[in-house]
């Protein structure tokens, strides 16, 4: 198995999104990139901690590749609003990838540049080493399954 994580809005719809993906074996969702040790939802949601809404996927790179995981990424949310997905505004919900080893990063950064042509407005993800990663309350985790909703990522 493998990691990686990701920022694309609120992390309901993106955990959904990733889990429908052969070779997804596992997700949580959580807190990450910011500068406050064991945050929760309510101080995240202030803006204030530096952290982003987040996913980390754990997947089988026998069957899905980082490429194809960082594909499905440009394609479930708006990478080029800053600090806002949807409805939802603010640097809590800012795009980010975290890459979790050197391959991770060169693949991220060659993917965003060759995405830039598929958009009208530039990119504004962000490209990071992946910091600890604090999983969110257990109300959060497969939140739209738990609904008994579909749920679905912010498409652009």
């Amino acid at each position: 198995m493998e990691k990686a994580t990701f920022a694309a809005g609120c992390f309901w719809g993106v955990e959904a999104s990733f889990r429908k993906l052969t070779g997804v074996v596992d997700t949580r969702v959580g807190y990450i990139g910011g500068h406050v040790e064991n945050p929760g939802y309510e101080a995240v949601c202030t803006g204030k901690t530096g952290h982003v809404e987040a996913i980390e996927i754990d997947y089988d790179p026998a069957l899905m590749s980082y490429l194809d995981l960082v594909n499905h990424f440009w394609q479930c949310h708006n990478p080029t609003t800053l600090n806002r997905q949807g409805p939802d505004i603010g640097s809590q919900y800012r795009s980010v990838i975290f890459y979790h080893n050197a391959e991770q990063k060169e693949i991220a950064e060659q993917s965003k540049v060759a995405q830039a042509v598929n958009f009208s407005s530039e990119i504004v993800t962000d490209i990071v080493d992946a910091s600890v990663f604090y999983l969110a309350e257990e109300y959060h985790q497969r939140y739209f399954e738990k609904q008994g909703k579909e749920g679905m990522c912010y498409i652009r």
